[in-house]
């Protein structure tokens, strides 16, 4: 397996999928606890539409794709925070006008819908230099702000109401969770695809509930399952000739079934011990 590392281009695939695997379930974790579980997907394809314009512009695509991304986070959570819609008609804008827009410009940029592949379903192994310096930045920033600022957002998350109460700027954070998730699903976007990626901020997080109970350290269980996922799913695509972005998302729902299955024994033994000590 370990062979695959003379090629280059596994290489920096490697790089790209241990940001992914770690950036990923970072900010996933805060939008599992606010049950916004779904963002991610409406994000992901408004993200189509930014790498569209990337294509009718001539402009890197990921950089097109995370300021259209950003930009489609803020105004959700304005409308959100606003009352003016609710949430999942908000996400559904998102889903229909981000593949809409997405279509459209890329037609326009005399592109045909193809195109769009490997956006979609993720192709890591093309990603080059300069996207890594990219991925890897976007990645970083992500990671330090979800563990440095897990605190503050973390109530937010878990009580709006108290929180401002506290004095806590929930405005300002719940922005900055939806923003930190566009530019995530950007980062993601070449390694799982935009419609996957919001697999790979939501899975490990619901494994990581299954057997831890404090906040942090399913915060840092998701983190690890998602960088497990990540990288043992580059290898195993490298090995089976598979596609990498499917391979990663398995590896995580077969990580998710053996947490829930480990949770379920050891409720039962915990139960049979009280029988027990009650007896």
């Amino acid at each position: 397996m370990l062979e695959a590392l003379d090629f280059q281009f596994m290489r920096y695939a490697l790089v790209a999928a241990v940001f992914t695997g770690l950036a990923a379930p970072a900010i996933g974790t805060f939008l599992v606890q606010r049950r916004l579980a779904l963002l991610g997907d409406g994000l992901g394809h408004v993200a189509l539409t930014g790498v569209a314009l990337g294509l009718l512009t001539n402009v890197a695509p990921t950089i097109t794709a995370v300021v259209v991304a950003a930009l489609g986070a803020v105004l959700i959570e304005l409308l959100r925070m606003n009352g003016r819609t609710s949430a999942d008609v908000a996400l559904a804008m998102l889903f229909y006008g981000g593949i809409a827009g997405g279509v459209l410009l890329t037609n326009l940029a005399g592109e045909s819908a193809n195109s769009l592949n490997a956006f979609l379903f993720g192709a890591i192994t093309t990603v080059d230099a300069a996207d890594l310096w990219l991925v890897g930045a976007l990645g970083v920033v992500v990671i330090v702000l979800s563990l440095g600022l897990s605190p503050q957002l973390f109530a937010v998350c878990q009580d709006e109401e108290h929180a401002k109460v506290s004095g806590v700027p929930v405005r300002a954070y719940s922005i900055l969770i939806a923003v930190l998730a566009a530019v995530t699903i950007t980062v993601a976007m070449r390694t799982v695809g935009l419609l996957l990626v919001s697999a790979l901020m939501v899975v490990p997080v619901a494994a990581s509930q299954q057997l831890t109970r404090s906040f942090r350290t399913t915060h840092l269980a998701a983190m690890l399952i998602g960088l497990f996922a990540a990288v043992g799913g580059l290898f195993t695509s490298y090995e089976i000739d598979t596609a990498p972005g499917p391979t990663i998302v398995m590896i995580a729902l077969v990580v998710f079934g053996l947490a829930s299955l480990a949770a379920a024994v050891l409720a039962r033994t915990r139960s049979r011990r009280h029988r027990v000590h009650s007896t």
